[in-house]
Formats: structure tokens, sequence, C-alpha cells
């Protein structure tokens, strides 16, 4: 069953991935699809495979009328805090935007207003509508990516699996070789439980 429109509208999806990463950007993507855009495979980024995504970024930028990234890095994060990073980032992604669109679709229940467009927060929207979905599998599979170049010069962190969450073998990596440049010192990184002071 494909997902559905919210609207007749001129709509754009919002969504984010890395939210609960502890390293890297947060990217959000904003994306306006066709009205008569249909795919059955379209789904929140987290149900689908990685194989799965690849496919359907692939096709959702073919097919798109407009797709954009916005990226707030750790510093800024550990700055302002993970959910105005996540807002600032769709903010930043839906300025470049050039359509003269009438709706924006948000994933999750926050957001900031933009400008004078009208919004509606929708939890679990990314599994629900096809504009929020797009956006969930475009922010994802970019952020992937830029987890994947990262590696490259971090190789102890294991990025390229984890993609910077909380996994046990990334966790180890930081107790063995502490924190980069890329990790969010705002987030509890060590068990602070297991520090002995003398």
């Amino acid at each position: 069953m494909s997902l559905k429109r919210f609207s007749n509208l001129i709509e754009v999806g919002c969504d984010e991935a890395g939210r609960g990463s502890l390293s890297g950007p947060v990217v959000a993507a904003a994306v306006i699809l066709p009205s008569n855009f249909t795919n059955n495979d379209l789904n929140d980024s987290k149900k689908i495979s990685k194989k799965k995504r690849d496919e359907l970024s692939k096709i959702i930028k073919e097919n798109a009328l407009a797709y954009e990234i916005g990226i707030v890095n750790p510093i800024e994060i550990d700055r302002i805090n993970i959910l105005n990073a996540s807002i600032l980032a769709m903010h930043i992604a839906i300025d470049k935007i050039k359509i003269n669109f009438e709706l924006l679709l948000i994933d999750g229940p926050y957001f900031r207003n933009y400008k004078d467009k009208t919004h509606k927060c929708i939890i679990r929207g990314d599994s629900q509508f096809q504009a929020i979905a797009a956006a969930s599998i475009i922010a994802k599979t970019y952020r992937d990516q830029l987890m994947i170049e990262l590696h490259n010069d971090f190789p102890e962190y294991k990025w390229s699996n984890n993609k910077g969450y909380p996994t046990r073998e990334h966790k180890k990596a930081i107790e063995n070789f502490g924190i980069s440049a890329h990790h969010r010192k705002s987030y509890k990184l060590v068990n602070n439980q297991m520090i002995l002071e003398i």
C-alpha cells in the first residue's frame, strides 16, 4: 500500500537523520514530490533496508520537483542542543527550496514557525505521508554517506558500520581512543559511573 499525500496543496515534507547519534552532524531534508507520485515501497527510512533506501533515494531525486539538504555540525549541536539543531537543519533545507510551496509537513511533534508558511507536525509522519517519508530517506542516505566519508579519517570508531550511533563498539572505541572533533561533547559519551577520582 502506498503512502498518501496530506493535502492537495504544494507540500514540502521535512525530516531529519542523526538526532540520536553521538557523532557527526544532524542532517535534514526537504522534499516536494509531484502530486501524481506513487511508490509502494516508500516508508520511514528506519523501516526499510539499506539497499531499498538507496534505490528509493535515486527514484526520489529523479522524480522530485525539489529536494534540498540542511546540515548542522556537532559544535552547533552542542551550543544550541539537538532539538534546536534539528529544527535549524530543516530551516536550512527549506531555505534552499526555490518552488513557491504552500504547506510544510514536519515529522515529529516539534517545529519553529518558518516565515509565514503553514506547518503541520505529525508524529510518525514518515510512515504515513509520502513527502515526509521521502525526506526521511533523502536525509538518512545523505548522512550515512557523510559518516562513511568521516570513517576514512577516523576508522577506529567504525562509523562506516554504526554511523555514529551509540553501539557497543562505538562506545568502546571512545573509551579506548577518546573523543574526536566530530563527537558531540554535550552528549553522555562515556560511562561516568566507571571513572574513579583519586
